[in-house]
């Protein structure tokens, strides 16, 4: 496998385009992309869990469902078309219809997204506009790309985007993406919208499989706030263009290109945390040691999840009581007199807790590892081995400045 630069343009057959075209106030943020693959590509999604669903989720859980193609895909940000009721989902409708029209496709080739505020309903005039201005400038240069991975950010205060490419099949596969997700993130996805496009040839329903092979790991394992979206979406779009024999076995090509997903989605996952709203630090939390693979899971998740361990990273302190304490509330059985627990940074290393109690362990030097941006918590449980990683960020004043006046 090997990085290229780009994104969602990178593989064959893709072309993007992103705007500003009026949805948000701010003229200098762009807010609407749009995403077209040469010929319909094969689809697979994993979406939200929370009981209440935006629109575009409601409409693309059903096209991935019973259609299990797309061609095109168009994204505001701004309003997140969530509890807007039947006429929220006919603005769906309407954003396929007419991106279809012009098109020239299928409405039920045309995926919906939108991230944004909860409970406005989307100004679909300019979304009409927007879309008559997007598709001029659809192009399959690395730009273009770069212009739609801006267009889905909200409170993101960089764009995350990333392009590889590796060989099945004989041939050259790309696989490229564009995500966003700042805040409202937290278990089973997070304000998260990730596209993923590939030129490779496979089977729809081993694409599905490589979602189920990831998700768990990688998106399902970071938390900015505790606080669960409800227009989560992955989807990755595969149009076969790259030529090579159709994917249709679980054979070491299709664990290449799971591997190269995953480095894709982990890559994500550790920018969403370190771009967590009002965030300074990123922190990996690492679960060695345990007697199987969910309970290792549930462990990392409850301490990236806790905001005790989270003010304790933006305060630079090694109150490992925190980390303790969130895992005996994360309803997973263990023996606290054999944690072992070290953090480091590219300070340094340092174990600070031994057979569940603490090392003499010196606190400036303690606090000289914290105080770096990325940090890492490696709790060791000494009960089997298996394992599983989390990552969160610090929680800090600017998160509550961030989030009181988010619709102003």
């Amino acid at each position: 496998m090997k990085i290229i630069p780009g994104g969602v343009t990178s593989p064959v057959g893709f072309k993007a385009a992103g705007l500003h075209v009026g949805i948000r106030k701010n003229k200098m943020k762009k807010d609407m992309a749009m995403l077209l693959s040469d010929v319909p590509a094969n689809v697979a999604g994993v979406f939200t869990l929370n009981a209440v669903q935006a629109a575009p989720v409601i409409w693309d859980k059903k096209l991935v469902a019973e259609n299990g193609k797309c061609q095109a895909l168009v994204v505001n940000s701004g309003v997140a078309n969530t509890c807007t009721g039947q006429a929220g989902y006919q603005d769906v409708v309407a954003m396929a219809e007419y991106t279809a029209a012009a098109l020239g496709i299928n409405k039920e080739l045309v995926a919906v997204a939108s991230t944004g505020v909860i409970g406005m309903r989307l100004p679909m005039e300019t979304v009409f506009a927007g879309i008559d201005m997007l598709i001029p400038e659809l192009d399959s240069d690395i730009d273009s790309g770069t212009n739609a991975a801006n267009a889905i950010m909200t409170t993101d205060l960089y764009k995350k985007e990333i392009a590889v490419t590796l060989e099945i099949k004989g041939k050259q596969v790309t696989i490229g993406g564009m995500c966003k997700g700042s805040g409202m993130i937290n278990p089973n996805l997070g304000t998260v919208l990730s596209f993923i496009t590939t030129d490779l040839n496979i089977s729809t329903e081993l694409l599905g499989k490589v979602l189920k092979k990831d998700v768990p790991d990688t998106y399902n394992m970071v938390s900015v706030d505790g606080d669960m979206s409800t227009n989560d979406t992955v989807m990755i779009f595969a149009n076969g263009m790259a030529g090579n024999e159709e994917l249709t076995e679980e054979d070491e090509d299709f664990e290449a290109f799971v591997e190269a997903v995953r480095y894709i989605n982990t890559s994500f996952v550790k920018k969403i945390a370190s771009d967590g709203e009002g965030a300074t630090k990123m922190f990996q939390v690492d679960i060695a040691g345990m007697s199987d693979k969910e309970s290792a899971r549930k462990l990392a998740k409850a301490i990236v999840s806790s905001n005790l361990v989270k003010c304790a990273m933006y305060g630079e302190d090694a109150n490992w009581g925190r980390i303790v304490c969130a895992m005996g509330q994360s309803g997973i059985s263990f023996d606290p007199y054999k944690v072992d627990i070290i953090i480091a940074s590219v300070a340094g290393q340092l174990r600070i807790v031994q057979n569940g109690t603490t090392t003499d362990y010196d606190e400036k030097e303690a606090t000289r590892i914290l105080s770096e941006k990325q940090i890492r918590l490696i709790a060791d449980m000494n009960m089997g081995e298996f394992g599983a990683t989390a990552w969160g960020c610090d929680m800090t004043y600017d998160y509550i400045r961030i989030n009181a006046d988010y619709r102003k």
